[in-house]
């Protein structure tokens, strides 16, 4: 007989406005559920402001406390739930004995079109309605007419996995139809064919591009496009510690670092991808911007980190994922004017949750509107990057080729994106 399921996920609502909202996982443990577990909750767009993690390498117990961001105050929180559940291996007897869970089969993807009036923001509304309907976008083409019309592109997957019911694509059009208004001429929801296969890529980038965007060390030097604000500097900061002495059999990794969005995902994806497992974490409360973190940690054959060189290379890749965990630059694409994101992807195949969903809004924030737009998987630095591409209409507030200009617009981006 199988253990009960029901409670292994609990949420506890704050008790007033602005208390946070505390999040119990307690079932079976696997690699990385820690970090798929962070995962959805910034998907959701909670912040943690605290969280405990420990387990025996068979159960694990986790709570997390939450609160939402400001830019998504909109949260569902029974969807919450029951994604956070999904995740959570079978409480069954046969998970004991096979010690891994089935591996359930991928999303249909699908693929939404629509073609309608460009309007400031459009880009930004479209994207917000697919995040609260739990619509993640897989890859989006945006193309913008000469006479001001936009076709969009959209290959979704449904987390709810009902997309293929009639009632869940009539509510999807109803809740699409409420944003475009009477400017759509038309619009159509389908599965995905070989199109999807096409927009998989992006086209390719320049050599001095490739080495700005992807480099592994922040750089003081005058030469980049734009300069270092005073909270990029402040993250150069990040302090990683490795202490084999207080266990004697785990290695304790203490963390301080600034805080941003995802800072716990980051750690705990990282651990992740370098087959480490975590027998315990806390994860303290911000103070005065900064967060201290301690892990006490394994290799995965149950042993400490006592390799010199083991234990230089985690920290290297803790601190430059810590400090560079998002990439921004604006550059110039023959006479247009490009904005370009790009976050790592996780071995497992997995991208970094609401990246476009921030980047719009900071654009509809500062009245831009997007001639088009694309996102796309890329390979470089012996790593897959996701890289979201911005051509950026021409805007009488901003001049491109000023450098000002220029910073002010990377500085809103990034600063929405780390949650700053």
């Amino acid at each position: 007989m199988g253990v009960p399921t029901d409670d292994a996920v609990l949420i506890q609502k704050g008790k007033k406005a602005g208390d946070p909202h505390v999040i119990t996982v307690n079932c079976p443990d696997k690699h990385g559920l820690g970090c798929d577990i962070c995962r959805v909750i910034l998907d959701f767009g909670l912040y943690i402001t605290k969280g405990d993690v420990s387990t025996d390498g068979i159960w694990c117990y986790m709570v997390f406390w939450v609160v939402p961001h400001s830019s998504s105050p909109f949260v569902r929180w029974p969807s919450l739930k029951n994604r956070l559940q999904s995740l959570c291996p079978s409480c069954s007897v046969t998970f004991y004995f096979n010690g891994q869970p089935s591996n359930s089969a991928a999303s249909p993807v699908y693929l939404l079109k629509f073609f309608c009036l460009d309007r400031k923001g459009l880009l930004h509304d479209v994207t917000q309605v697919l995040s609260e309907l739990e619509l993640t976008i897989q890859k989006v083409k945006v193309t913008t007419t000469p006479d001001g019309r936009v076709l969009d592109l959209f290959f979704i997957t449904d987390n709810m996995e009902l997309l293929h019911t009639k009632e869940r694509q009539d509510d999807t059009y109803k809740q699409l139809n409420a944003v475009l208004g009477e400017s759509c001429m038309s619009c159509e929801l389908k599965l995905a064919g070989p199109e999807y296969e096409c927009h998989q890529g992006i086209s390719s980038l320049s050599p001095a591009i490739e080495e700005e965007l992807f480099r592994f060390e922040l750089s003081d030097k005058e030469t980049r496009s734009q300069d270092l604000s005073s909270d990029m500097a402040r993250l150069k900061k990040a302090n990683v510690v490795i202490d084999n002495s207080l266990s004697p059999a785990h290695t304790l990794v203490q963390i301080l670092c600034v805080d941003h969005k995802g800072l716990f995902y980051d750690v705990l994806r990282t651990l992740k991808d370098c087959n480490i497992k975590i027998a315990y974490g806390r994860f303290s409360l911000n103070s005065n911007g900064y967060r201290d973190l301690d892990l006490f940690i394994q290799q995965n054959d149950g042993k400490k980190i006592v390799d010199p060189d083991k234990q230089d290379g985690l920290c290297s890749r803790l601190k430059m994922e810590m400090l560079h965990p998002l990439r921004v630059i604006i550059s110039n694409r023959g006479p247009d004017t490009e904005l370009l994101v790009a976050n790592p992807v996780e071995l497992s195949g997995a991208g970094r949750p609401r990246v476009f969903y921030d980047v719009t809004l900071a654009l509809k924030s500062l009245g831009i509107c997007v001639f088009s737009a694309e996102i796309g998987r890329y390979s470089s630095s012996e790593r897959e990057w996701e890289v979201y591409r911005f051509l950026l209409e021409e805007n009488c507030r901003f001049k491109y080729s000023s450098t000002v200009a220029r910073n002010e617009i990377v500085d809103r981006v990034r600063r929405l994106l780390m949650g700053w």
